[in-house]
């Protein structure tokens, strides 16, 4: 770095630390100096315009900072979406396909209904019997609820049996830990509280009934191998080994976020692989939980198109003006939910913070399932995933990863 120039990993941090002043809750992590954040804390109050310009400023420093062309690259992606983000505190229009680009690096368009009445048909076969698909959706999914009161002893056993086969397959810092906890009146199912060194909280709301066969894939997706793993890799070896100090904070609405979300929806993939049904059942079953493993399995491959239904949703309500009740009715028809479930949808879809969020989900989770099944022949798949919990990897160096294959 030449004299007098800008540290542009730094005054990102600085920038990330601003932006939870005005919008608490958009620093989703910090393991960095507690120092610098006691510094923003002690400085005059952001304003989204000063903001909107200190991101615009970084923008047009970095091809300038000398920064190897991986670093400076993340950074541009993350600065542009701090950058959109500002003029959406600071009120300035911003079209919602346009939001979600600045954020997340991809383009979203509503999904075809056509490719979710044939899952409907998949669905229908699976779960034959009297009353409307909807209706034995549902009664299918409640005869897989967990026990209220059993919820955090399945939690812990499938915690417990994850975490043994991401130790094998990937590796974890031997300090690490997970701690758990069960909450309500939140606007989302799980979340991974990440600490700094090692240690994660993950909260596993109880507003909505879990089900037995949706649990591994909360427990993978917020620690083994989701989000708690690839924080504790990249705090080993992105910031100690590396020292690369724009890791040490973790923004919301960036293209980190799509990258973890999908990274994280793979986790029982990456884990468990094909079968994880079985291997679910039998863990819960320990426990006297019990549960069709192989029929829950088949289900979730029959309704995976319908996951894109929730950002349809999204795309109705902020795009193309929908009422509330007509989305809550297009995530009945086409997500096969009840009415309390798809009023709890509409709840995340309309908090400030996290409106376009849900395309992490969806996006996510396409973009890198069709990563990983781009590999290699040779390669398996935890050769291939590592790469997610490891690399600073967006979504733009991943779609030329997949065209170039």
């Amino acid at each position: 770095m030449t004299a007098g120039a800008l540290d542009v990993p730094l005054e990102y941090v600085r920038l990330g630390l601003r932006f939870d002043r005005l919008e608490p809750g958009f620093v989703d992590a910090y393991t960095g100096d507690p120092q610098l954040r006691a510094q923003v804390a002690d400085e005059p109050a952001p304003t989204p315009a000063g903001l909107r310009d200190q991101a615009r400023a970084l923008l047009a420093e970095l091809d300038s900072a000398a920064l190897p062309t991986a670093r400076a690259e993340f950074l541009r992606g993350q600065l542009t979406g701090l950058e959109c983000s500002a003029r959406k505190l600071g009120g300035e229009p911003v079209g919602y396909l346009a939001e979600v680009r600045a954020y997340f690096q991809v383009d979203v368009a509503l999904g075809d209904p056509a490719e979710y009445a044939v899952a409907h048909e998949a669905l229908g076969e699976l779960l034959p019997g009297s009353g409307t698909l909807a209706e034995r959706y549902a009664a299918h999914r409640r005869r897989e609820e967990c026990p209220p009161q059993r919820l955090e002893a399945a939690v812990h056993a499938l915690s417990s049996a994850l975490r043994d086969r991401v130790r094998g397959q990937y590796g974890l810092p031997e300090a690490e830990t997970v701690r758990y906890e069960v909450v309500t009146d939140k606007p989302w199912s799980g979340f991974n509280y990440y600490e700094g060194g090692y240690r994660s909280r993950v909260a596993i709301n109880a507003d909505l009934p879990h089900r037995m066969a949706q649990l591994p894939h909360l427990v993978a997706h917020e620690s083994y191998p989701g989000h708690h793993t690839e924080h504790c890799r990249k705090e080993r070896g992105l910031v100690e080994r590396d020292e690369h100090l724009e890791h040490t904070v973790f923004l919301v609405n960036t293209p980190e976020c799509l990258m973890a979300e999908g990274l994280a929806d793979l986790g029982l993939e990456a884990a468990v692989g094909d079968g994880w049904g079985a291997w679910s059942a039998e863990v819960l079953g320990d426990l006297g939980l019990r549960f069709d493993g192989e029929l829950a399995e088949r289900v979730a491959a029959a309704a995976a198109p319908l996951n894109r239904v929730r950002q349809d949703a999204a795309i109705l309500l902020h795009d193309r003006g929908a009422e509330a009740d007509e989305v809550i009715r297009y995530l009945q028809q086409w997500a096969l939910v009840g009415h309390d479930r798809a009023v709890q949808q509409l709840r995340f879809l309309t908090d400030p913070l996290w409106r376009a969020y849900i395309t992490t989900y969806v996006e996510g989770y396409d973009l890198l399932a069709g990563w990983l099944a781009a590999r290699p022949a040779e390669q398996p798949v935890a050769d291939r995933f590592v790469r997610l919990l490891d690399e600073p990897l967006t979504p733009a160096v991943v779609t030329t990863e997949l065209a170039a294959a």
